[in-house]
């Protein structure tokens, strides 16, 4: 079997793991980039086979790019903000190098207070600081649902907060789609019945917005343990 079916294997396997909590992310190795998407039904691939989602879809992306990455799908279905903060520590146990944090869509369809929101996404970064994890940071933008001044206070949310942390942001990841002029053909050609959720055919435009920047935080990840590997091959 090739290293790539092997890769791709492994991390079918370890996204049930995680989101069973039988385990953790893999240790950190000098050779591979391990990315944990944390996210809600963007990130799971809901309504998607297997291998239409968007981490698989990411995965293939970056391997085409000859990097030695590995992602874990940690996307919950529905999931908050506040449900991405309770299983933030141990989605990150266990080394994960880089996290994409794909939170908060679900918090804007229900009103949630942006300023929880806030709360819960700071808490995640802070963990993830603390742990020297690397970080995406992705935005989403509100539905006009609940009035421009909602929509307004949850959109800072982002920038502020990868400000603050000091972490890259990707500033929308719906914004391939949403920002197409046709609405109606877009939601025929790159969304499920529901209209909410992009098909596999939206997906590939997602990862292709956003694949270079997950490729740039791997590529710091890799060039990281190279050094540490040199600095410990030195001592």
């Amino acid at each position: 079997m090739s290293a790539r079916p092997r890769r791709g294997l492994l991390a079918a396997l370890l996204a049930v793991l995680l989101l069973t909590g039988i385990a953790t992310a893999p240790p950190a190795q000098a050779d591979t980039a391990t990315i944990v998407a944390l996210g809600d039904s963007l990130v799971h691939g809901y309504g998607l086979a297997p291998e239409e989602g968007l981490v698989p879809q990411l995965q293939r992306w970056l391997d085409a790019t000859g990097l030695a990455v590995t992602l874990v799908n940690a996307g919950v279905s529905g999931d908050t903000s506040a449900g991405g903060r309770a299983r933030a520590g141990w989605v990150l146990d266990g080394g994960a190098d880089g996290l994409i944090l794909a939170l908060g869509g679900n918090d804007a369809l229900r009103g949630i207070d942006p300023e929880v929101t806030r709360q819960n996404l700071d808490a995640i970064l802070a963990e993830a600081g603390r742990r020297g994890t690397e970080v995406l940071l992705v935005g989403i933008r509100a539905p006009g649902n609940f009035g421009p001044e909602y929509a307004e206070a949850f959109n800072r949310i982002f920038p502020e907060l990868a400000a603050r942390h000091g972490v890259t942001l990707h500033p929308d990841l719906l914004a391939p789609l949403t920002g197409r002029a046709d609405r109606a053909e877009t939601l025929r050609r790159h969304f499920q019945p529901d209209a909410l959720h992009p098909n596999a055919a939206g997906v590939a435009l997602i990862v292709e917005d956003i694949g270079p920047a997950v490729a740039e935080m791997a590529r710091r990840i890799l060039a990281r343990h190279a050094a540490d590997a040199e600095a410990a091959d030195e001592r």
